[in-house]
């Protein structure tokens, strides 16, 4: 990577065009809240809902093919090595992962045959483990993926994550201790998915634009869960009509756990240098001599726009998200969503674990506290098992709020983004991100309560 640029662009009808019609169209589709009936909502999530209608009727037959491919073809690629497939890059990007990858897709696999087909032992296949992920979670996933896959490109394109990422370079700072670059890493999570923030955040370290503390910070802090999985979120709890206030909670509490986290170890005590160990440059980050800060942001706007993709390549790069999100993501729920059940309603461990938070899921005055209790600790292994137990072991529409919102916040589970940053070079080990996982749960919770109380009680 380079620094931001300081020349001026000379914004020309088609570059304008570029910029403010597909941006226009992102926010329209993913941020603007619209009425359907008496509930608010965002338009992509109509569409995701008129589309699994569509394909209701043999949309589990489409995910037992995704499933089933993803774990044959990472096999075939593993240790076959075809060479015409090798020689296909989206191939390649799909199927060529690690062994953990694999295995976890196999089981995935294993478990989607055993529950679409209804073999083997029930405490894999049966409705409150297996057959609840493939017939109540999946199906959502599968319409929500399909769609965002190809219209994020809409807002992540055009130069829009630039202006507001620029615009916030005065902010960033001061408040999380991060480079004003951070800000569209930050966006690109919040509107696009938390894994595209992780890979650009070790992009950017490797290159020495963050040291490791900014690094750790950006990862665990603003790799965030997006737009779109906070629906699916608010959605499995039965509570989408209240999915405004909810994504509003979801932004202050996690405002608030960016401001306190990062100043508490482990984080506090992460190197501030380089990953070569050499000090950084601070005067890197100034708005060209001569420019605003707004005339500043809106160049590198319109040098994103300037160097956009045509339709053809948007449409491609569409597709090829909607792809991975597709074969990478839903193996890996149905796996670790499955297994997560299968524990929560065979065993009493989350119980165990969960049991020191009564108290203060008590003292918050949240109701059923003890069941809520139970699925503070699960959001490690899988951000959506905590909206699974809740629906279907919660009354309270305020407690399942507080859930939903909390797993959200909670923001390092291990079948995502806890999984790529062990994976990357950015500088945390497993033991500091359940650390970090505790205290953003800590944090969080009395912000997202007071909001529940407000809002829903």
């Amino acid at each position: 990577m380079t620094t931001q640029t300081s020349r001026t662009v000379t914004p020309d009808w088609r570059t304008l065009f570029a910029f403010i019609v597909p941006s226009l169209i992102g926010v329209f589709l993913f941020m603007t809240p619209v009425a359907i009936g008496e509930a608010m909502t965002i338009p992509i999530a109509v569409m995701a809902k008129s589309l699994q209608g569509f394909v209701g009727p043999y949309v589990d037959t489409l995910i037992l093919f995704v499933i089933c491919t993803t774990g044959i073809m990472s096999l075939l690629v593993k240790f076959v090595k075809p060479a015409p497939l090798m020689k296909i890059s989206l191939v390649k990007h799909l199927f060529e992962v690690s062994w953990v990858w694999l295995v976890t897709r196999l089981v995935g696999m294993v478990f989607i045959l055993m529950t679409y087909f209804q073999v083997g032992p029930s405490i894999i296949n049966s409705s409150h483990t297996g057959a609840l992920v493939l017939n109540d979670l999946l199906p959502v996933l599968f319409s929500v993926f399909i769609l965002a896959g190809l219209l994020l490109p809409l807002l992540l394109n055009f130069g829009l994550l630039e202006l507001v990422g620029t615009l916030l370079t005065k902010v960033m700072r001061p408040l999380f201790g991060v480079p004003g670059r951070s800000a569209v890493n930050c966006v690109a999570s919040w509107l696009g998915d938390g894994s595209v923030g992780i890979l650009m955040t070790a992009r950017q370290y490797e290159d020495k634009y963050y040291t490791q503390k900014e690094a750790a910070i950006i990862g665990t802090t603003f790799s965030a869960v997006s737009i779109t999985f906070c629906l699916v979120v608010i959605g499995q709890v039965k509570l989408e009509h209240l999915f405004a206030p909810f994504y509003l909670t979801v932004c202050l509490a996690g405002f608030v756990a960016a401001i306190i986290v990062p100043r508490l170890p482990p984080l506090r005590f992460k190197s501030n240098t380089y990953i070569d160990d050499t000090m950084p440059d601070r005067d890197a980050e100034a708005v060209p001599e001569g420019k605003t800060l707004f005339k500043h942001a809106l160049d590198v706007a319109l040098t994103k726009a300037q160097k956009a993709p045509g339709v053809k390549g948007t449409v491609q790069e569409g597709v090829s998200n909607a792809l991975d999100m597709l074969f990478a993501v839903l193996p890996v729920v149905m796996a670790v969503g499955t297994l997560a059940l299968i524990v929560a309603e065979h065993t009493s461990i989350f119980q165990v674990l969960g049991t020191p938070f009564v108290p203060y899921l008590e003292l918050l005055n949240v109701p059923e506290a003890a069941q809520a209790a139970q699925t503070i600790v699960v959001g490690f292994a899988d951000m959506f098992i905590p909206s699974i137990l809740a629906a279907s072991n919660i009354e309270s529409d305020v407690t399942r709020f507080i859930i939903a919102a909390m797993s959200v916040t909670q923001l390092i589970y291990m079948s995502e983004v806890g999984a790529l940053l062990l994976g990357s070079k950015i500088p945390v080990n497993l033991l500091e991100l359940f650390a970090i996982f505790i205290l953003r749960t800590l944090v969080t919770l009395p912000v997202i309560a007071l909001m529940a109380h407000w809002l829903v009680g």
